[in-house]
């Protein structure tokens, strides 16, 4: 058996142990992950700056502070997310037992990316080990030295035989893809997605593709231009360019053009000085290969800013391309480089339609003061995400799902969507051997009269927030009917008016609990309303 064989055999072995199903056992490895990120800073930190030259505050401000928010939350949130979810019910399962249990999907194939190592490989873990999988985790092999620390690190802190850490290039990730999983998780490229998209046709295993695009952003002439440049400068330039959801190209009408340049220059000197070579919050490019094609970009387009770049270093200067046509070079992929193309056009119409010409992006950005230019950008286009008025700042945001659509991916994740994204979402019912006499309709012989019956008992719901209300009006309605019966006979003591309007509490919640049980409503359906059945049973 190869490495990767025996990685996946080993975890898929300790997942049938079911040591990974017990809620408190994900807790522990949780934990344990959020004291690797506290504990080892210094090793992550100096693996990044060899491979991105992002410094030590760089990396724990862009890999690390998320992924221990997000563990704080799956820690904090796990129990709830795991329980069993009640749904609405037909008046044909009224008696039953209705919920969705999650539970685990099995062993989970993590391929990650080079531009964010740790955030965008072990983000996707978190989700896995809550849920209660075992995951493979295939770091990219493009950041040689944090691959090395992840492989060294991960199995000193989390079960090494349920997340084992397989490095390699792409001989090691295509023997993986020959294995059969039960999820495949991947961020990168959509080139590389479909490839992982037909290994995993053969297994028919479900995946998630966190791909990218070209991500447009809008300037509206009548927006705060010195603002929205800020903005957009840190957006692009952030980690060199080198990020799935930085703004790919700018839209803007010709009139604010020469504004929008000076603004960007001016953001860049506030940034990275007035030599981002020496300024140490200003990345590299991966590797040369790399360099080569962003540099390549640059040829038929006319620069405003930047430009040069220094390929023994991987270094290329923030660049700011203006009067760019469509058929640019740059406009032809994903640039994922410093570079900042601008494009005229005549207004949002064009801008709209210009979009809409090309695959849906990840993300897209529009800037404005007018909320109908921001709606209309939202209702008449289509992508992953969409922000008005900043950038890059969703993805911190755990209660979104962060994710493409179309050719800019497919599911999604981040703190819950996380855990139900690496869940099957199980449906029960349970039944009990009782009120046989309603699944008549449902038997042989088939008449109309039955078709009646059954029509009636499957389209109607029961709304139990409904029945609720109603039932306090009519607890409302007793208890005035009693007030002013004791007003009639002119009670004299508040102690009888209190005591008759107890007494026919507990005459209606004893009369609730009777009908719930007639109809046998199991009470864990209502676990926030234990005080309540207290109270039913006091009655009683």
């Amino acid at each position: 058996m190869s490495r990767e064989q025996q990685a996946v055999a080993r975890a898929r072995k300790a997942f049938e142990t079911g040591r990974s199903r017990p809620l408190e056992y994900r807790i522990i490895q949780l934990k344990n992950l959020q004291r690797l990120f506290i504990e080892r800073q210094k090793e992550i930190s100096d693996a990044v700056k060899k491979d991105l030259n992002k410094s030590e505050v760089g990396t724990q401000l862009y890999e690390t502070l998320g992924l221990e928010g997000e563990i704080s939350l799956a820690i904090r949130k796990l129990r709830e997310w795991a329980a069993p979810r009640p749904v609405e019910k037909n008046l044909l399962t009224l008696s039953d037992t209705v919920y969705i249990q999650p539970e685990p999907l099995g062993v989970v194939l993590i391929i990650g990316a080079w531009n964010y190592p740790w955030a965008v490989t072990v983000q996707p873990l978190i989700g896995a080990i809550a849920a209660g999988n075992a995951a493979v985790v295939k770091p990219s092999e493009v950041c040689v030295h944090t691959a090395k620390v992840m492989e060294d690190l991960l199995p000193l802190y989390i079960d090494k035989e349920l997340y084992p850490v397989v490095t390699g290039g792409v001989p090691e990730t295509q023997e993986l893809l020959r294995q059969r999983f039960d999820h495949i998780f991947y961020t990168g490229n959509s080139t590389v997605g479909k490839v992982i998209m037909e290994a995993a046709a053969k297994n028919l295993t479900p995946l998630t593709l966190e791909l990218g695009g070209k991500s447009p952003c809008y300037i509206d002439k009548n927006c705060d231009i010195s603002i929205a440049c800020r903005r957009i400068t840190w957006g692009k330039y952030t980690n060199c360019g080198q990020t799935c959801i930085a703004p790919d190209y700018i839209l803007c009408d010709p009139s604010i053009q020469d504004r929008v340049i000076e603004e960007v220059k001016k953001s860049i000197k506030d940034f990275y000085t007035e030599k981002p070579k020496t300024c140490p919050d200003y990345g590299r490019i991966i590797n040369q290969r790399h360099f080569k094609r962003i540099m390549a970009l640059v040829g038929d387009s006319a620069v405003a800013a930047g430009g040069n770049g220094d390929e023994s270093d991987c270094f290329i200067a923030p660049t700011v391309l203006r009067d760019v046509k469509p058929d640019a070079k740059v406009m032809q992929e994903e640039i994922f480089g410093p570079l900042l193309p601008i494009l005229p056009v005549s207004g949002l119409d064009e801008a709209i339609k210009f979009i809409n010409k090309g695959e849906k992006p990840l993300v897209l950005y529009v800037f404005s003061a007018d909320e109908k230019v921001i709606n209309r950008m939202r209702d008449e286009t289509s992508s992953g995400g969409f922000l008005a008025n900043d950038c890059l700042v969703h993805f911190s945001v755990s209660s979104l799902p962060f994710g493409g659509v179309g050719n800019s991916g497919m599911g999604c994740y981040h703190g819950k969507f996380s855990f139900d994204q690496l869940s099957h979402l199980r449906s029960c019912l349970i039944k009990k051997l009782k009120m046989e006499g309603v699944n008549n309709m449902r038997y042989p012989p088939h008449t109309p009269k039955k078709l009646g019956w059954a029509r009636f008992f499957i389209l109607k719901t029961f709304d139990l927030g409904w029945v609720g209300r109603m039932l306090l009006l009519a607890l409302m309605a007793v208890v005035a009917a009693f007030v002013l019966q004791v007003r009639e006979t002119q009670a004299k003591s508040k102690k009888m008016l209190l005591f008759c309007s107890f007494v026919c509490l507990c005459h209606f919640m004893s009369s609730v609990k009777i009908l719930i049980k007639y109809f046998e409503v199991d009470r864990t359906f209502f676990p926030h309303n234990v005080f309540y059945w207290e109270l039913c049973d006091r009655a009683t």
